[in-house]
């Protein structure tokens, strides 16, 4: 398949804003083909799969682009790949793949957060060389818990926090789990957040299924749980520039979570 690429005033806005929605990427049979797989993937009872704090409704899964080869393909789709490599400048390889479930009355909240702190952190990541494409499964509206970004908010840099406790209910899991679940172990502070949305204010890129945000990963950014009856799945792949290699650290996260293969991808030949 032939590169997409970027437009000189979507990059631009982008680096503005630290975010870029783009509307109706896929085709709503691609969407289905990827929803179909689904119900298999949030069934699997695997140390990927994070669940919220009711102990049943599945919160999260990661890195199923390595055990499927339809999630496998998509990352590597030029529609995904041609801007990460345009935002990034140069190639790419995938640092983070999940599946945020949000579901009907049980999809909880996702703290305010920047995601370069946790990997700056956790796994050594140098530099915020790193993007996350958005992939919404299902149509995104104000009332299913839209991400909720703070616009410019990447300008300030990775803002330091103080790391918090292992999040209630999640005191037999892993050390980090704390860095997936609603009680998030970077979240920002209330002043924190208010200071920066005095500044630059909040925007909540809503869409159909097979839209597209991209979003900084120094870019302040949440949402809220999902009470509505309407499901909120989101497929989040994260780039990272393959040059900007994660340096040894003394507990390292699993491949699932924090990937150090950073062999350059390739995009779809068909």
């Amino acid at each position: 398949m032939d590169a997409v690429r970027l437009t000189a005033q979507q990059r631009r806005f982008y680096a503005d804003n630290g975010y870029l929605f783009l509307e109706r990427v896929f085709a709503p049979a691609d969407v289905d083909l990827v929803r179909a797989a689904l119900p298999a993937v949030l069934a699997e009872d695997s140390p990927r799969r994070v669940l919220e704090r009711d102990g049943r409704t599945v919160r999260s899964v990661y890195g199923s682009h390595a055990h499927h080869e339809l999630f496998a393909r998509l990352v590597r789709h030029p529609a995904l790949l041609g801007p990460a490599r345009d935002l990034l400048g140069g190639d790419v390889h995938v640092y983070q793949f999940k599946i945020n479930a949000k579901a009907a009355f049980r999809g909880d909240v996702w703290e305010w957060h920047q995601d370069f702190i946790f990997w700056h952190h956790e796994d050594g990541l140098p530099a915020p060389h790193v993007a996350t494409f958005s992939v919404f499964l299902d149509d995104v509206t104000e009332f299913n818990g839209p991400l909720l970004l703070v616009p410019a908010s990447h300008r300030h840099g990775m803002i330091d926090v103080r790391a918090g406790s292992a999040p209630e209910g999640y005191e037999d899991s892993p050390d980090w789990i704390s860095n997936l679940t609603a009680d998030l172990k970077y979240s920002l502070s209330q002043g924190t957040l208010a200071g920066l949305v005095e500044r630059h204010g909040m925007v909540a890129p809503k869409g159909p299924a097979g839209s597209v945000l991209a979003f900084d990963g120094n870019l302040a950014h949440g949402s809220n749980a999902n009470m509505s009856p309407y499901d909120r799945a989101i497929l989040l792949v994260t780039y990272n520039r393959c040059d900007n290699r994660p340096r040894e650290v003394a507990r390292p996260r699993p491949e699932f979570l924090a990937s150090r293969d950073t062999t350059p991808l390739r995009p779809l030949d068909d």
